[in-house]
């Protein structure tokens, strides 16, 4: 009898298990999001526009509403990390996009670094975009 017992209890607890692991909340990190760039053609100079989207990569869904507290815009691509560009953050209309205008004084590569929070994750998320600037 106590070996049924056992038996019964035992597969009991085999079926609750899973319900169990469903029922466990998953935690998403920063490394589930990514800043993706919207316009590929940026033209060198004065109030050059950057758009970026802020992705959920595990659904593809933009997130809005995020708070980006840091960027940097600099020429590292081209071996020229000192020479930077201010950034000033833009109105969006569009859920999920982010805007930018910086004077980017010259043609070439730019790399466009961001940090971010997003509701109800803890990391910070960060991002770095190669942007190329014509002439």
């Amino acid at each position: 009898m106590k070996q049924i017992l056992k038996r019964a209890a035992a597969f009991a607890a085999i079926g609750v298990m899973p319900l169990a692991v469903a029922a466990a909340p998953a935690f998403a990190g920063a490394s589930d999001y990514e800043f993706q760039l919207v316009n590929k053609d940026i033209k060198a100079g004065k109030g050059a526009e950057i758009a970026v989207r802020l992705v959920h990569k595990p659904d593809g869904k933009p997130v809005a509403d995020a708070v980006i507290f840091a960027t940097r815009l600099d020429m590292g691509p081209d071996g020229m990390e000192t020479m930077t560009a201010a950034v000033e953050k833009q109105a969006g209309s569009e859920a999920g996009v982010y805007r930018f205008k910086a004077n980017l004084a010259m043609a070439g590569g730019w790399a466009f670094s961001l940090g971010a929070k997003v509701q109800g994750e803890t990391e910070t998320v960060q991002g770095k975009l190669v942007i190329r600037a014509s002439e």
